[in-house]
């Protein structure tokens, strides 16, 4: 395949590509075999007709046009690595030229968006505000708490359900008087104010008692998981068999032995402790590489076309409808939930997303000026995760990669990362005081508390979906 590249206005580019006649017809022989299948020709069973009947009795130009639709994708992708373009947004297309016959290539065209230029200021050096990590003691508290739930146990008692008690039940639903699936069981362990079950069915049985009889009527959410309940009333019949009260140990030397390795509640407290700085230290140089890499943008300058934007929150939106639907959950009904539609999503989404270009493009711009390299070594071992899941070696896979030209894209998620480095260690770290008296020269530092729900984690340009 042979590509050339023009630069265009407004972070575009236009891409002109040449398919070589072997792959259009490799592409045509493919759709051909794909329309036989619905053909019967005389000699052969359906679907059993050689591609190159079929393209004599269709016509190339017909079976061409199916080789088009189908292929054209793959051919965009490989235009692109060919190219070295990481597309933002989608492209529009133009085939230039098509061949009348087979042994000829095939040409197209294509416009799209592309990581806008940034003009680098200063990104070394740069004060960023750190936070400075002190574990409180009601943190430890909750802590050792969490670990003194895990020890508790449960003792039947001869009163009414509270919140905090938990039931040993039967239950079974009916909707219009009739029982459905997922709607019984025996023995079923109901902790109340756990939220177990469907809003308003434990408040129910509240104040019951050992024996009890109790009917429960609930109403199933209309985003309710199971379709055939959603928005339906129900009435469940509850026999209440136990009611069991949590019993916490101590807190005394006797727990925290029982508990860890420990011998003395101080210990445990003192271990707790550390653990916590310690996971507190992780998130704060988390959040320190993020904002010096924010540093770094303030003090550049980066021209993001509002088309850019734009496309580049529709993908985030486009991101995150395969994540619902990755955890089973239709989109819509997200939309629904939020009460938007998916432009106002979008549209609210933009800051973030130029945000993110002009990240992706000072950190670019850091490691060209860097001439940052990544070395056979940095490649290997970014693909150690990949290869062990796909149960190969990562030099296999490194060499599988170079031969469709992915291995570019490992390589700059290297560079990326190592220009965020390169940052982050030569930023100047100032303490981050409380809001109301933070100095005026860290008023422009962006801090990853303002962003960490959008951020997830260190941010470098090509993070998986």
């Amino acid at each position: 395949m042979q590509t050339s590249l023009t630069e265009l206005p407004d972070s575009r580019v236009r891409v002109e590509v040449e398919v070589p006649a072997k792959d259009v017809d490799r592409a045509a022989s493919r759709a051909a075999r794909a329309m036989a299948k619905e053909m019967r020709m005389p000699g052969f069973r359906k679907g059993k007709a050689p591609p190159s009947l079929v393209i004599q009795r269709l016509g190339f130009g017909p079976v061409l046009e199916e080789a088009i639709r189908d292929s054209l994708p793959e051919w965009y992708e490989r235009a692109l690595l060919d190219a070295g373009v990481s597309p933002i947004g989608d492209p529009s297309i133009e085939m230039v030229s098509t061949p009348d016959a087979e042994g000829e290539a095939l040409e197209f065209k294509f416009e799209v968006g592309v990581r806008p230029p940034a003009m680098l200021g200063e990104y070394k050096g740069l004060e960023v505000g750190k936070a400075e990590n002190e574990v409180p003691d009601d943190v430890v508290d909750r802590e050792i708490e969490r670990v003194r739930e895990g020890f508790a146990r449960l003792e039947p008692v001869e009163r009414p359900a509270a919140e905090g008690d938990s039931l040993l039940i039967d239950f079974e639903g009916l909707i219009d008087g009739t029982a459905f699936e997922g709607g019984k069981a025996e023995d079923y362990l109901l902790s109340l104010g756990s939220g177990q079950l469907i809003e308003g069915f434990e408040e129910q049985l509240t104040g019951a008692a050992t024996g009890e009889d109790r009917q429960v009527e609930v109403t199933f959410p209309d985003e309710y998981q199971a379709e055939h309940l959603a928005g339906k009333a129900a009435v469940f019949n509850v026999k209440v068999k136990e009611v069991r009260e949590k019993i916490l140990p101590d807190l005394d030397d006797d727990f925290a032995s029982d508990a860890s390795e420990f011998e003395t509640l101080e210990e445990l407290r003192a271990d707790v402790r550390e653990k916590v700085g310690e996971a507190l230290d992780s998130r704060s140089l988390e959040d320190f590489r993020i904002a010096a890499v924010d540093a770094a943008v303030d003090a550049a300058t980066v021209d993001v076309p509002d088309e850019l934007v734009t496309a580049r929150a529709t993908e985030r939106w486009e991101r995150m409808e395969r994540q619902l639907a990755q955890r089973g959950m239709d989109p819509n009904a997200f939309l629904e939930m939020q009460g938007k539609t998916r432009d106002e999503l979008i549209e609210e989404s933009k800051p973030d997303a130029e945000k993110e270009l002009k990240r992706e493009a000072v950190v670019t711009a850091i490691a060209d000026a860097e001439a940052i390299e990544v070395s056979e070594e940095e490649l290997v071992e970014a693909l150690e995760h990949s290869a062990e899941h796909e149960r190969t070696t990562p030099e296999k896979l490194l060499e599988r990669l170079r031969q469709n030209g992915r291995d570019a894209m490992i390589a700059d998620d290297i560079r990326a990362r190592k220009a965020i480095e390169l940052v982050a260690d030569a930023a100047k770290p100032i303490p981050l005081a409380e809001p109301e008296e933070e100095p005026e020269a860290s008023e422009e530092i962006w801090t990853p508390e303002k962003e960490r729900e959008k951020a997830g984690g260190l941010w470098t340009p090509g993070d998986p979906d």
